[in-house]
């Protein structure tokens, strides 16, 4: 059983300064706990109820088959650690991986800059990976990568994509320039998405909700690119911008 210590860290990793100094994140329900221990990712504990053991034989036969254990506590106990209003009863912690120096050859390359929504940062991240981006920069006033909102838009996909924080996006774009990368950020005005050949190693990145991209992204960048629009509305969600530029690769 977990002391009530734990409990109360656990409980604490729903606060990003917590999560810094614990250096560890919490994640909830099955499907997502699923695709963080067939990640690389180090499980820390894995907590279920009692209701979930009695349901969810076929599952905890998974966890035993790869030698994972688990806590069981009591329904009031798990909604002390949970963040949503209807839990699974399973959520497991993980320790947030420490990041090697960025491979400079990674193929094609997304880029965030001050996407400061959680929803819109994890829905990003999710398209990333399904379609088969494997490299993401998040510049420094990008949403936490492990905040609970991002998480839950994600679906999972953090656990498979390589993705690195608190970015210089200018430096890093810079350099990867000189190495033969094509960097493109998606704007109101630029040529038409459907016309570009995005060559094997680009960069795209995606810009702040409201503000759209920095002057010193655009003096950076090679080429603007946009989203033609048939409607009246005067812009589209970034994440729904990234979704369609993304299927274009």
């Amino acid at each position: 059983m977990l002391s009530k210590s734990e409990l109360k860290t656990f409980r604490k990793l729903t606060l990003k300064k917590f999560r810094e100094s614990e250096n560890k994140f919490i994640v909830e329900g099955k499907r997502f706990v699923e695709e963080g221990i067939n990640s690389e990712f180090k499980i820390f504990k894995i907590i279920i109820t009692d209701e979930f053991r009695l349901k969810e034989n076929k599952f905890l036969a998974i966890l035993k088959s790869k030698k994972l254990e688990f806590e069981i506590i009591t329904n009031n106990d798990f909604l002390k650690i949970s963040s949503t209003k209807n839990p699974q009863g399973i959520a497991a912690v993980f320790e947030i991986p420490k990041k090697n120096r960025l491979n400079l050859h990674e193929g094609k390359i997304v880029c965030l800059e001050n996407i400061s929504d959680p929803g819109n940062l994890g829905t990003i991240l999710r398209s990333c990976n399904w379609f088969g981006i494997k490299t993401v920069l998040l510049s420094k006033n990008c949403a936490e990568l492990y905040n609970p909102k991002v998480l839950r838009a994600s679906m999972g996909a953090i656990f498979h994509l390589n993705i690195h924080e608190n970015i210089n996006l200018i430096n890093e774009i810079s350099a990867l320039k000189k190495m033969g990368y094509e960097s493109y950020y998606a704007d109101m005005n630029g040529a038409d998405y459907r016309k570009i050949n995005f060559n094997e190693k680009c960069i795209i990145t995606f810009c702040n909700e409201a503000s759209g991209p920095t002057k010193e992204l655009k003096n950076n960048s090679d080429y603007a690119i946009t989203i033609p629009s048939k409607g009246n509305i005067d812009s589209l969600n970034v994440s729904a911008a990234a979704a369609v530029i993304l299927s274009r690769l």
